[in-house]
Formats: C-alpha cells, structure tokens, sequence
C-alpha cells in the first residue's frame, strides 16, 4: 500500500517544443516543514506495487496498458514507458495526488523530455529548481535528471503547495509555476490533465 504521509509540490512550466520556466521563488521553510518534506524525499519506494486485492491489481494493469498506449509517441520504447508510467503512478499516489494531474502537468512542464532544462535553470520531468535540493536533499542537482529522484521531488513539493494552499488546486499550480493568482499555467495543467483521464471498465 501506499504510504500518504505529509509531501510536497514544486514549481511547474509550460512547454511549447522548449521548456518556459515561470519566475519561482525561493521561499524559507520553518525548521519542522524542511524536516518532513526532507524525509519525504529521502524515503525509498518499493520496487514493484503492492495491491490487497486482485481486482485492484487488475485494474491497475488495465491503467498501464492504456496509459502506455496514449505515451507511445512520446516514449517509443516499451520498457522505458512502462517505467515512467510506473514511477509516476506510485510517486503520485505517495503524495496523495491524481495521476492524471501529475501527467498533465508533465506534459506542460517538459513534454516528458527527461533532460529538459528551462531558461530558469528548472530540470527534469517536472522542472524542478536545483535550490529545492540545497533545502530539502542532498544538494546534489544532478540527481533530478533522475526519474524516481525528479518525480519525488516534484510530487512532494507540489503536495507542499497544495497543502500551503488548503486544498486550493488552482493556487497550488499557480505556486509551482511561480505565478500564484494567475489563470494561465493551471488552466493549461487542467487542459493537459483531460488526455490522461481514465475510468475503468473492468474490460
């Protein structure tokens, strides 16, 4: 089962072929924040998910076959798609967010180019700013090229803002692209957001 304790959310962009980075900010953290979002960060994940039940197994298999099918122009390898897609899903039930979001919000981001690099300096499929592995990780910035390491950043910081925001999705958004208040980057995640919806069939 997925572990759904306290995560956070980092800041987005959208993307048009390249990256566009929105003017994020460096805000301070109390003491008690930094600590739960750095433990957050620093949790492994197992490597396969875990179901209590087979219909819930089933239906997550349906899921990725979809899912896979939607990706492949954009990841042509099989095993690499299904790694992303993988990675994405339990990254975005760790931190209690829809999957569909988050791939939306990827797609904006960076067009799921993993090494994708804005003109703000923000890396990976989720354009995380390097400052947010001074505060919260290693400070090491090479590692949010990495997939797992970007999605758990980016999860986790975003899961932050959403929390900050008390639920507030639009200003969530707002704060991971650096343009709180502002209708254009949400807009364009929730648009983004629709190509990944998926109900189950039980087909």
């Amino acid at each position: 089962m997925i572990n759904r304790r306290a995560l956070v959310a980092l800041p987005l962009l959208p993307w048009a072929g390249a990256v566009q980075a929105g003017s994020q900010v460096e805000e301070p953290l109390a003491d008690s924040i930094r600590s739960a979002l750095a433990a957050a960060i620093a949790q492994a994940a197992p490597p396969k998910p875990v179901f209590d039940r087979i219909e819930d197994r089933l239906a997550h298999l349906r899921w990725l076959g979809v899912m896979s099918e939607r990706l492949k122009r954009r990841k042509a390898e099989h095993h690499t798609r299904v790694e992303f897609l993988q990675s994405v899903w339990y990254e975005s039930k760790r931190a209690g967010l829809e999957t569909a979001l988050v791939l939306g919000l990827i797609q904006v981001e960076s067009g799921f180019r993993k090494y994708a690099i804005s003109v703000a300096g923000a890396r990976g499929y989720m354009q995380v700013m390097p400052f947010w592995t001074r505060l919260i990780g290693d400070g090491e910035p090479a590692r949010l090229f990495h997939l797992q390491s970007n999605l758990r950043f980016g999860c986790v910081i975003l899961r932050h803002y959403l929390d900050r925001e008390r639920g507030d999705l639009f200003m969530a958004l707002g704060r991971y692209n650096g343009s709180r208040g502002k209708a254009e980057y949400p807009n364009l995640v929730f648009g983004a957001r629709k190509a990944w919806d998926w109900k189950d069939t039980g087909a």
